[in-house]
């Protein structure tokens, strides 16, 4: 297995530890220069989500890998983690939604988390 996939795999389980909803993994490197991977997920609660933002940071930092940029926390109807090669995107349900990520990015491959 190649680092980004134990990277994503550390990201997925920080997620699923705190109860994400929904995590979904897409594949985006063949559809834009921006990164090569989304993970996309959402939270019930500012809490819940701030949470999961925390725990994503406290999972990769141990390995010594650390956000380029994290936005939205304060608010936390959309958390933005950027790490360079991936970004994680932590949505409040209806800020999911709305902005439908899942929709805009259909060209990118989406990657069945289990695989990691």
């Amino acid at each position: 297995m190649n680092t980004i996939n134990n990277t994503l795999k550390k990201v997925v389980d920080a997620l699923e530890d705190k109860k994400a909803e929904n995590i979904q993994l897409i594949d985006i490197s063949e559809v834009s220069a921006v990164a090569d991977y989304f993970v996309i997920t959402n939270g019930t609660n500012m809490s819940q989500i701030q949470a999961l933002s925390d725990s994503v940071e406290e999972k990769l930092i141990v390995n010594e890998i650390r956000p380029r940029n994290i936005e939205g926390y304060n608010t936390a109807n959309w958390i933005l983690m950027d790490y360079n090669d991936f970004l994680v995107h932590i949505f409040d349900r209806e800020s999911r939604g709305f902005y439908d990520l899942e929709r805009i990015w259909r060209d990118g491959k989406v990657i069945d988390i289990r695989s990691l």
